[in-house]
């Protein structure tokens, strides 16, 4: 009998686990972006066709409205901006930023100076890094470029021309980079 709750039990985690998995997956059709999914609080976008190569960033939080309460700097780990291509070639290059998390989100595309590692940057007392070289950001709710942040289940993009060279993509409210969310895009 035990064994069989145990066996249940594990049934259940792991469709869970799965659903979970399943929810951070983006589809597209005609454009229309539906991310009701991703949040009780969700917001639905429409994303317009976009230019270039499109990068699509999903950012996400784990833990939930609890880690809002958490001392900056202590959320290490628990935030992760991840993308579904991490080189792209020169030229004009969308980024398509997706909230799949339960708080606002940002994303700023950073040039990374040579001999810097992504995710090194230091933050400051405001608990966030410094934006200086800052090629622009995706951070307003279902339309393109900058805002008070990407509210959860919503959408935000930017299309640029980049060269050759490394950027780091960032989330950079407070205490989110130090948690973990940013990438690096290489350009050829």
């Amino acid at each position: 009998m035990i064994n069989a709750r145990r066996t249940t039990v594990a049934v259940i985690v792991a469709a869970t686990a799965l659903a979970a998995a399943s929810v951070l997956t983006v589809a597209a059709a005609d454009g229309a972006f539906d991310h009701s999914r991703n949040s009780s609080r969700a917001t639905s976008c429409v994303v317009p066709a976009l230019a270039g190569t499109v990068v699509h960033a999903t950012l996400i939080n784990m833990g939930g409205p609890a880690m809002m309460n958490a001392p900056a700097g202590s959320m290490t780990g628990m935030m992760r901006l991840t993308l579904d291509r991490s080189t792209v070639a020169h030229g004009q290059v969308s980024l398509l930023a997706v909230n799949a998390g339960d708080i606002n989100h940002e994303l700023v595309v950073l040039p990374i100076p040579t001999g810097q590692a992504v995710g090194t940057r230091v933050s400051g007392a405001d608990a966030k890094i410094v934006e200086v070289g800052s090629l622009g950001e995706a951070s307003n709710t279902c339309t393109a470029g900058s805002g008070n942040g990407i509210a959860p289940g919503g959408s935000s993009w930017l299309t640029m021309t980049l060269p050759p060279g490394r950027y780091e993509l960032v989330c950079n409210l407070p205490g989110h980079y130090a948690a973990g969310m940013y990438a690096q895009l290489t350009v050829t």
